[in-house]
C-alpha cells in the first residue's frame, strides 16, 4: 500500500514527466489547403458521350483499317493535366469503348460532390469504327460490318482530369476505383507524382553507370539485333510495346 501511495505521489508531481491528456480536447493545427488559385472550367460535369459519332445525312458509315499504331507509343499531347491537379493517366495502349465512358462517369457522379469538384474529358468520343463479322461466318465476303466504336489511347495519355476545392486524399480512392476497371492500364496521378515521375526519369538517365543502354545496343546493332528486333524497338528503344 506504502509503494501504491508513492508512485500517485510522483505521478501526481507538477515535476512528473508522465502527464495525462485528454483526447477530446486534441486538436489538429494544421492549416487547410488553399485553394484560392483553382479555377473551374464553364461544365464542371463529365457529359454523355454519343454511342455512335453522329455524321452529316449525305456520308455514310465508314469502315477503316485496325490503325494499331493509334496505340502505339508515347502520348505526345495531352500528356500533362492542364489544371494542374488530379487525374487518370494510361501507362499503356488501349481502346476505350462507350461502356468504359459511361463506368468513368457514373462512378464519379456517384462518389463525388460536384458543389465543390470538376471533371472533364481529355480523350474523345468513341470514333474509330471496329468491325466484326457474326459468329459462325465463313471467312471472306469482305470486311464485316461495324459493330462498335472505340476511341485509342496511348501511353502517358490523360483520360480524365478532376479538380476544384478538394484534396487528392479525397478522390484518390474513386479514381484508382475508374483506373483498375479500365480496359488499358491505367493510374491515378497528381500534378507532383507525374512531376516526381519526370525528375526520376531524367535522375536515371543521368546516373546511369552502365554504358550499354537499350539506346546504344540498338544504334550499334551489336549481336546483330536489327535482324529480330522489331522496327518499334528502333524508333522507343524498347521503352513502349
Amino acid at each position: 500500500m506504502q509503494v501504491c501511495r508513492r508512485i500517485s505521489t510522483l505521478l501526481l508531481s507538477p515535476h512528473c514527466v508522465f502527464k495525462s491528456v485528454p483526447a477530446a480536447g486534441v486538436k489538429s493545427c494544421a492549416l487547410p489547403a488553399d485553394f484560392s488559385d483553382v479555377e473551374f472550367p464553364s461544365r464542371i460535369k463529365l457529359k454523355v458521350v454519343p454511342k455512335v459519332p453522329q455524321y452529316p445525312p449525305q456520308i455514310r458509315a465508314y469502315k477503316t483499317q485496325k490503325r494499331l499504331r493509334l496505340m502505339r507509343g508515347p502520348e505526345e499531347y495531352h500528356n500533362t493535366l492542364l489544371h494542374r491537379q488530379y487525374g487518370i493517366i494510361a501507362t499503356g495502349g488501349g481502346r476505350l469503348k462507350h461502356n468504359n465512358f459511361e463506368m468513368i462517369r457514373m462512378t464519379i457522379l456517384r462518389n463525388v460532390d460536384y458543389n465543390k469538384v470538376f471533371a472533364i474529358w481529355r480523350v474523345p468520343a468513341p470514333w474509330q469504327p471496329i468491325t466484326k463479322k457474326g459468329h459462325g461466318l465463313r471467312m471472306g465476303a469482305g470486311k464485316g460490318g461495324i459493330d462498335h466504336y472505340a476511341t485509342p489511347v496511348k501511353a502517358g495519355q490523360v483520360i480524365i482530369e478532376v479538380g476544384g476545392e478538394v484534396e487528392y486524399f479525397e478522390v484518390k480512392r474513386v479514381l484508382e476505383n475508374i483506373a483498375k476497371r479500365l480496359p488499358c492500364t491505367a493510374m491515378a496521378v497528381t500534378q507532383e507524382i507525374m512531376d516526381k515521375m519526370a525528375e526520376n526519369k531524367e535522375k536515371m538517365e543521368k546516373e546511369n553507370l552502365n554504358p550499354w543502354t537499350w539506346k546504344y545496343i540498338i544504334q550499334n546493332n551489336m549481336l546483330g539485333c536489327h535482324k529480330w528486333i522489331s522496327k518499334y524497338d528502333k524508333r522507343w528503344f524498347n521503352e513502349y510495346v
